[in-house]
């Protein structure tokens, strides 16, 4: 039976949005077992002279009681409730907070902006996969965090004077969506973006990870517009075109955009604008979370892994009984074919990484049934929480999982936007032959075979009478070249002296 005492809430209460997030600790991992969410847009509250007003702290209010519910059997020390940027510029910010305190029966902290942007990149941290030295920008209702580091240590902390919310009020506050809008709002934050520039760049990146609801409606409006997971900015201004073609707030429709986050949208999308220009960005990625994350993290006590990753495979290998011998075959396998046509394919580090995974879970789904395993496999993925992994990449290896074996499904590859499609049918067809190629399940039953690419040709050299000493492989290979065929994949066998098409 679950006990309250096993429960960990952690309430934001931030200038666009009130969020809960409750979870509990399983061997070293988090169990997500709640997420709230409310649009509160407690910034809209505030006048000129940053006085909160008394409908926008009802707002707030309201929805703590709703939290108020679920935080009733859960120990005080297990729960932590912080609030962010407006309530740090509201004057009248003691009389919100005494309220809010009382509702939920747990005191309310008002964090500085380095405290917050240093709980952000805890958060991401330790949900994020990628490279260990990382650029985490997260744009919040009332002001936008940005935040460098590597591994579990941030090296610098920014915590700035704008957000979605503010510059809707400020630079679209008559509801038009027009070029002239669209360049104050920009303009703008280049100007609050000055001053930290030269810093962030003397820090250093290699990945840069964004943290917010405006990234988070970014990535849904690129899944519904076919596009891959990665933001840059012509995507960026293709987005403000599209908005400016809109002409008003009120009539903003573009696909993947919802009516809840339309209002801000426009503002957030010139924000991130201003940072990629500034901090010259060529692309970034969703975080995994953020700071009600990092305020669960912290009071877990949990160490930031040295992969991610890697944990979490080994975590869900654990959890289903996969053959993690047999997965490293197939892993390897994938490895030696990458050796010898990463080139001529494009398989990059992230295909490669991505690839390795799919090896790692391949059968996770023989737990549920033999029958249907591949079917099992990637229904788990799908619905799988994995740290280190973002949506399109869960998408991703679900797909490749669906398709390990037997007829091809193009519409699921085509359908995952981590990578372009050709590259992910390029991952799916090594994976299949790597399991077939393992399938005898012993270390000294691998071939030595080579492989090699004419454009999406792939020939497959065997040593010589391999076939014919393999019946099984043999006939299961021939069979390959079918399932191949029938997608209009190109795929030769040919052995040492003696090629032939098949």
């Amino acid at each position: 039976m679950l006990g309250s005492s096993s429960l960990y809430a952690a309430i934001d209460l931030g200038s666009n949005s009130f969020h809960m997030l409750v979870v509990r600790e399983i061997s070293g991992r988090v169990q997500v077992v709640n997420r709230i969410k409310r649009k509160v847009r407690l910034a809209t509250g505030l006048d000129k002279n940053n006085h909160l007003s008394q409908q926008a702290m009802e707002r707030g209010w309201q929805c703590l009681r709703l939290f108020s519910e679920y935080l009733q059997d859960i120990p005080a020390t297990h729960i932590r409730v912080v609030a962010t940027a407006t309530l740090r510029l509201a004057v009248n910010s003691d009389e919100f907070i005494g309220k809010a305190s009382e509702i939920l029966g747990i005191s309310v902290n008002i964090i500085s902006g380095e405290e917050e942007a240093l709980l952000i990149y805890q958060g991401v941290a330790h949900t994020t996969g990628g490279s260990e030295k990382r650029l985490v920008v997260d744009i919040g209702g009332g002001s936008t965090e940005l935040v460098t580091g590597t591994g579990a240590e941030a090296t610098q902390l920014f915590s700035l004077e704008m957000g979605c919310v503010t510059w809707l009020e400020r630079y679209f506050n008559d509801r038009s969506l027009t070029e002239e809008n669209f360049a104050k709002a920009e303009s703008a934050a280049h100007n609050i973006l000055s001053p930290v520039i030269p810093v962030l760049f003397e820090q250093g990146w290699k990945i840069c990870v964004g943290a917010s609801g405006t990234v988070q409606t970014l990535q849904e409006i690129m899944i519904a517009q076919g596009m891959d997971e990665l933001i840059t900015l012509p995507k960026l201004q293709q987005f403000k075109h599209w908005a400016i073609e809109c002409s008003k707030l009120e009539e903003l429709e573009i696909d993947g955009l919802t009516l809840e986050r339309a209002l801000v949208f426009p503002s957030g999308l010139a924000i991130l604008i201003a940072i990629f220009q500034a901090l010259n960005i060529e692309n970034m990625i969703l975080a995994g979370g953020a700071l009600r994350e990092g305020l669960v993290y912290g009071m877990l006590n949990l160490p930031v892994g040295q992969d991610i990753r890697a944990r979490t495979l080994h975590n869900i290998q654990q959890r289903f009984q996969s053959d993690t011998e047999q997965a490293q075959r197939v892993k390897q396998l994938t490895e030696y074919f990458c050796q010898q046509i990463a080139k001529p394919w494009n398989l990059d580090e992230r295909c490669r990484e991505l690839l390795s995974s799919a090896c790692l879970l391949h059968e996770i789904g023989l737990c549920i049934d033999f029958r249907q395993g591949t079917a099992h496999s990637a229904y788990l993925i799908s619905h799988l929480d994995l740290p280190g992994y973002t949506p399109a990449q869960k998408r991703l290896l679900a797909a490749l999982l669906r398709n390990q074996s037997g007829p091809i499904d193009l519409a699921s590859l085509s359908q995952q936007n981590a990578l372009p499609l050709l590259q992910a049918q390029r991952l799916c067809r090594l994976l299949r032959l790597a399991i077939i190629f393992a399938s005898r399940r012993c270390d000294d039953a691998l071939p030595a075979l080579r492989l090699h690419v004419e454009n999406e040709t792939l020939i497959i050299t065997l040593p010589y009478q391999w076939q014919m000493q393999h019946p099984l492989r043999a006939e299961a290979l021939q069979q390959e070249i079918k399932w191949q065929s029938y997608v209009q994949w190109s795929l030769f066998l040919e052995e040492q002296n003696n090629r032939y098409l098949s």
